[in-house]
């Protein structure tokens, strides 16, 4: 299981601009680097991030075998109402995980 760190501020004022941040431990493997064998380490990346917010979509982004290891996210929402904010990722195989994270709105 991928760790994640997030870093959401926990109160805020109504209408507020939040900057969310988010990042992802992943080694995001290519599937291009030779392993120590001499095979190709199988590719193994997240190829899709999205962000729900009062059980709503406000941010999702869809990755390539370009992006680093351990991606990082940082994007901006308004903040309307208290709440889980919630991060969910999806592998190459299909494996889907979660992290979230309150706030208070004020």
């Amino acid at each position: 299981m991928a760790r994640a760190l997030i870093n959401v501020p926990k109160t805020v004022k109504r209408g507020e601009i939040v900057e969310v941040r988010a990042m992802i431990a992943h080694p995001m493997e290519t599937g291009y680097r030779v392993g120590p064998n001499g095979s190709n380490i199988p590719r193994d990346i997240i190829r899709r991030f999205a962000c729900t917010y009062g059980g709503e979509e406000v941010f999702w982004a869809d990755l390539h075998p370009a992006v680093s290891a351990n991606p990082f996210f940082a994007f901006t929402l308004v903040a309307s109402t208290s709440g889980t904010i919630k991060f969910t990722w999806t592998d190459d195989v299909g494996k889907t995980q979660t992290a979230s994270a309150e706030i208070t709105v004020s």
